[in-house]
């Protein structure tokens, strides 16, 4: 038996692409496993995700998102990217095209300026009622958590977005864990750092719930940070967002979009 894969990544956030348009690769009941096996950097192919792509009843094609830990993710701002520019490349999908998540149906634009492709993403409103994050607690979306002020918000998963004056002195690799499983946040949360650098300008880190990890960059963290910083009236609508693996443009207002790049790494395949 033989699966072929590509290897994929959105500013540094890297995903393993299985192509299930034309029929079923790995079973369902597989699919977390299959995550768990082969997102290892040392005994698998390494990424922060698996990425499944096959067709959908109700959008172009339909994506879902297994993370190391077997958990399967509702969003993937960078995800996506690299999902779409598969199909793409593939002649599924043209210019424009709508996904399928368990966060909803997402829009699309997409296309290569240049030799980079690049893609615009109708990304889910940024939502602050605790009830939707899910976050508990009364009053406003905010809490003291380990010393610090934590906003919550959701972007298509649960966030946790925290203002500081310089990300790389903050402990993330100690405090992530603690403020991803706080108990504000029942079903988790990712942990983003971060800093006001200019004028709609941000640099951010994040720590990922699913991949257990700091990973180079997160597209729903993002579009959480800016959100939350233009709700404080930190920025205006186009925030650029400064990750570890690049940048990304958010536009909020009437539709909330992400603006970024996609890279295909290599194709390959497994034996068994």
């Amino acid at each position: 038996m033989e699966i072929t894969f590509e290897k994929m990544h959105g500013n540094g956030n890297d995903f393993i692409l299985i192509d299930e348009f034309e029929k079923t690769v790995i079973p369902d009941e597989m699919k977390a496993r299959f995550a768990l096996l082969y997102c290892d950097r040392r005994f698998g192919i390494g990424a922060d995700g698996v990425l499944y792509l096959s067709r959908s009843g109700s959008a172009d094609l339909k994506m879902r998102l297994f993370q190391p830990d077997e958990s399967e993710a509702p969003m993937c701002g960078n995800g996506i990217r690299c999902f779409v520019k598969h199909g793409y490349d593939a002649g599924y999908v043209e210019k424009t095209c709508t996904v399928e998540t368990p966060a909803g149906i997402i829009g699309v634009e997409m296309g290569y300026v240049d030799d980079t492709f690049m893609a615009t993403i109708g990304m889910p409103e940024p939502r602050f009622n605790r009830a939707d994050i899910p976050a508990s607690g009364e009053g406003e979306y905010k809490e003291t958590i380990q010393g610090y002020e934590v906003f919550a918000v959701n972007t298509g998963v649960p966030h946790a977005v925290i203002f500081v004056d310089d990300p790389d002195s903050f402990p993330l690799s100690d405090l992530g864990p603690v403020i991803r499983h706080h108990e504000t946040f029942p079903e988790g949360a990712n942990v983003n750092i971060v800093m006001r650098e200019g004028q709609d300008l941000l640099r951010i880190r994040t720590f990922e719930r699913g991949v257990e990890d700091e990973t180079y960059s997160c597209g729903t963290g993002a579009t959480a940070s800016a959100a939350v910083a233009h709700h404080l009236g930190y920025t205006g609508t186009k925030v650029r967002v400064e990750t570890r693996g690049g940048p990304l443009l958010i536009t909020l207002g009437e539709k909330t979009l992400m603006e970024g790049p996609a890279e295909s790494v290599y194709r390959g395949s497994i034996t068994f």
